[in-house]
């Protein structure tokens, strides 16, 4: 049995909430890579345009964990 066949009987195994996953990654690992890297670089570039003055804050990782409630 091939790999593909393999995966197809999977699929038939994993529950309707979790396919959202499956379909993310296999979208993720058969993007076109230019695609990918236009649309990172537009990202990066919206967040450099971001007119936001806090968007460069930074916090420490105890205020994060006073926030979230973690001890």
């Amino acid at each position: 049995m091939s790999n593909k066949e393999i995966i197809i009987q999977l699929l038939d195994k994993i529950p309707d909430y979790k396919i959202g996953y499956v379909l993310a990654y296999i979208q993720g690992i058969t993007a076109d890579e230019e695609a990918d890297d236009i649309f990172c670089e537009r990202m990066y570039q919206n967040y450099l345009d971001d007119k936001d003055i806090e968007k460069d804050k930074a916090y420490s990782l105890d205020e994060c964990k006073k926030e979230w409630g973690i001890d």
